[in-house]
């Protein structure tokens, strides 16, 4: 790894970490191209490289994600009950996803992350700024339901399923905009975690992993990242209950979508190299 790739994480572990105190999400989706980026330029095979990204980014997740939700719960607007029981079951989904992905071709997996990231731009660009409101819904069974498959997405996708959760939140479960990103943060503690152990355990003993890996997970990678994200993560969720960050989200919608694109093949195909 070179001074360049190790700037490179770093600047990325900033944005991943305000992204996620800010607007409730894992940061995968900076991570994930990123990191993609990066292993190839190392010479790693792209279907390994993807699948070391996924596994990296669930693990830069889990401190981020707690880092995060301290700071929400200290403003009082995690929903623990949602949170715990949601998490648990997407812990779960989370390892099943994982399985699946390390069997999976990694070109794949590339395409359906890119979409990924093109869904959730779409989202940022239409959601309205988080905002205070009432105590969310309780249906316990209906959070259940939700929790398993959005874990199998989360765990498939080395994501903490934010950009997911927080519309099924707001939506389905009629979830304050406000809580549901506090309450994503604290369910992603459980969620990465399963993604964590499904990736460990499917990538012990695959041959020619690189240097400073344990399983699909990039230690150095995650040391580079996590650094620098965990301070973000409390300014980002300090800013959620002071500023509507507007064109700051604009920013990060322009970037997801050039990176979506990117990791979906479109400028490949358009023989643009950028």
């Amino acid at each position: 790894m070179t001074i360049t790739h190790i700037i490179i994480l770093l600047v990325t572990g900033i944005g991943t970490g305000f992204a996620g105190g800010l607007l409730g999400l894992g940061g995968a989706f900076i991570m994930g191209p990123v990191q993609y980026a990066v292993f190839t330029n190392m010479g790693i095979p792209a279907d390994m490289a993807i699948k070391l990204a996924f596994g990296t980014n669930l693990l830069v997740i889990l401190p981020t994600a707690i880092s995060g939700t301290w700071r929400h719960h200290k403003e009082g607007a995690v929903f623990w009950k949602a949170a715990i029981i949601m998490g648990s079951c997407s812990l779960i989904g989370a390892f099943g996803g994982a399985t699946i992905a390390s069997h999976l071709p990694g070109v794949v997996l590339k395409i359906a992350f890119g979409a990924i990231v093109l869904g959730a731009a779409i989202r940022m660009l239409t959601s309205r700024p988080p905002q205070i409101g009432e105590e969310p819904r309780e249906n316990p069974w209906l959070w259940v339901a939700w929790a398993l498959p959005l874990g199998i997405v989360a765990g498939l996708l080395g994501i903490g399923g934010g950009v997911l959760v927080i519309p099924v939140m707001t939506l389905a479960l009629r979830f304050k905009m406000h809580n549901a990103i506090a309450t994503s943060l604290a369910m992603m503690i459980l969620t990465s975690t399963g993604g964590i152990i499904g990736y460990i355990i499917n990538g012990i003993g695959v041959p020619d992993l690189p240097a400073y890996c344990i399983g699909y997970v990039h230690l150095q990678s995650w040391f580079l990242l996590t650094v620098t994200s965990i301070g973000m993560v409390q300014v980002g969720a300090i800013t959620a209950h002071r500023l509507p960050a507007k064109q700051l989200r604009y920013i990060f919608v322009a970037v997801m979508f050039y990176l979506g694109l990117r990791m979906v093949g479109l400028f490949d195909w358009l023989g643009w190299p950028i």
